[in-house]
């Protein structure tokens, strides 16, 4: 980025005025100067900044750095070859350097605009936002229209979370430099976005991109500008998807694989496979809107219909409450959420589970391919007709889980790839269900160049670790063996939207469960068709 010069005649209470000629005329004399042995050093030094002053102005750095370096050896306390040098190792692209003789310039100046413009300058350029903080906002202050700093005082604003303070420092600036106010426009759009002024936002970002169509910032900002469009479009507060399908499922009742075990045996003496339909219904309203905060209801509806088995029809009725945060650490949006589901799950038309889940989330975006979140959740389970089995066969539990997630994001987030780990325990009422849990995950999404058809295929590996012997299995041998799990669960998916909000889906699930009981392993394998429709 290139970091203007603050004029001269703006260096406010010093009345330095180093015209070309001024200049030109210490040149020339600076040879009777160095010959006159009743001038001091203080002439000699003079005489050496205007040389450094011309070769800084022809970007001989090098030469006007040696000049410079040469006057405040004999002059320390030169304020103008203080700034100069300061000016020059900014020019060198070395800003860490040049806060040293800056802020000696300060020191000897302290209400210097050009010298407070330009050490706000290097703290900022060498990231130091905190310390370029105060300098930049005693520039704005006095003179909001200098080259460059309400882009400077925005930035830092925004960064440290203070929106409307951001927009109208931003507002407020100028700057001759196309750069900067391509800049100025992206972040005057961040913060109305984090303001919640969506349109406005998308609006500014779009003025950024044709400010410099071709720099390195339009991919990142048409993205932007992309994303605030689809939020746009989510502004609706009431949202609605309809989907229905066909499935054919191998192994509805989650019988055991062949095994010589007795008990996992007897289970598959029934059918097992069964095609069918599935529908589902999901409705949202987002009550609470006010700038980075939202709020949101929730009720969904899911139902199978197995034609051969219908004894193991599932209808879920799914209500939530959540609430969101949005704002940002410096330029990394962040997001934290706080979620309450309750859940009623009935098997066959009888009551079979009831879940009240509550999760907490952080999402941070550090750029424009990297993405974390981490997620913590507590869920209580309580299963019907516990009444009937053997207290150490009570599954009623709560299940604690600690997550983290990592995306990697391409082409506008039309390309992902995924990464994550969980941690669970599950403490069940019943002995032979409590838990320690690891769990693996990745999954890779892919659009295609043509269509916008979405390729997208998950996996996650839960290992299981059982706290105590199983009292029960195995029955030749009960109570000596630790049940131990390992289910993977993998999901592919071909996604094709179509017009008027409908998409057709075509969706593999495969679930292969294994254990050192044999009654708990068995294979699963889910084929579905689905048409959706989103409003």
């Amino acid at each position: 980025m290139h970091f203007p010069r603050m004029p001269l005649g703006t260096r406010g209470g010093r009345g330095w005025r180093l015209s070309t000629c001024l200049v030109l005329a210490l040149a020339a004399a600076g040879v009777a100067l160095a010959a006159a042995p009743a001038h001091a050093q203080q002439s000699e030094a003079d005489v050496l900044v205007a040389q450094a002053i011309l070769a800084y102005d022809d970007r001989r750095y090098d030469e006007a750095l040696a000049s410079l370096r040469e006057a405040l050896a004999q002059d320390p306390g030169n304020l103008e070859g203080l700034y100069y040098t300061g000016l020059v190792l900014m020019a060198q692209q070395k800003p860490a350097a040049a806060i040293a003789p800056l802020e000696t310039a300060r020191a000897k100046a302290p209400d210097d605009l050009a010298v407070l413009y330009q050490l706000g300058v290097a703290y900022f350029a060498a990231r130091q936002y905190d310390r370029a903080e105060d300098p930049l906002t005693r520039v704005f202050a006095a003179e909001p229209r200098t080259d460059g700093v309400g882009y400077y005082v925005g930035f830092i604003r925004y960064r440290n979370g203070n929106y409307q303070g951001a927009l109208e420092a931003l507002r407020a600036g100028a700057s001759a430099d196309a750069g900067i106010q391509q800049l100025t426009r992206f972040y005057a759009g961040l913060a109305l976005a984090g303001l919640g002024r969506s349109a406005e936002a998308a609006t500014e970002v779009e003025a950024a991109v044709k400010v410099l169509p071709a720099s390195p910032l339009t991919g990142p900002a048409e993205r932007f500008r992309d994303t605030v469009l689809a939020a746009r479009e989510r502004d609706r507060r009431f949202r609605a998807e309809l989907r229905a399908g066909f499935t054919y499922d191998s192994n509805a009742p989650v019988q055991p694989e062949p095994s010589h075990d007795p008990d996992a045996e007897a289970a598959r003496r029934h059918r097992r496979d069964t095609v069918g339909e599935l529908f589902g219904l999901r409705l949202e309203y987002a009550w609470l809107r006010n700038g980075p905060w939202e709020a949101t209801v929730s009720y969904s509806f899911f139902q199978t219909v197995y034609n051969d088995l219908p004894g193991f029809n599932v209808q879920d009725h799914l209500g939530s409450l959540a609430g969101v945060y949005r704002a940002a650490v410096g330029p990394m949006p962040y997001q934290l959420g706080l979620q309450y589901a309750y859940d009623y799950l009935t098997l066959d038309d009888d009551e079979f589970l009831q879940r009240h889940t509550a999760t907490a989330s952080a999402l941070l975006v550090e750029d424009a391919t990297h993405l974390s979140a981490l997620q913590l959740r507590l869920q209580t389970k309580e299963f019907s007709n516990d009444s009937n089995v053997l207290p150490e066969e009570v599954r009623d539990a709560k299940n604690w889980m600690a997550g983290v997630l990592h995306v990697l994001r391409f082409a506008g987030d039309r390309h992902l790839v995924r990464l994550g780990y969980q941690f669970d325990v599950e403490d069940a009422d019943g002995r032979n269900f409590k838990y320690q849990g690891h769990r693996l995950l990745a999954g890779a999404q892919y659009t295609l160049p043509w269509g916008r058809t979405r390729l997208r295929y998950d996996v996650d590996v839960h290992y299981r670790n059982y706290a105590h012997a199983h009292s029960i299995l195995p029955r030749v041998n009960p109570a000596t063996r630790e049940r131990v799990d390992t289910e993977q669960a993998h999901v592919a998916r071909v996604e094709q939207p179509l017009p008027a909000g409908f998409t057709l889906a075509v969706e593999y699930q495969g679930i292969v469960s294994r254990s050192n009981l044999p009654l708990f392993s068995f294979n699963r394998n889910i084929f579905s068709l689905i048409v959706s429709w989103q409003y």
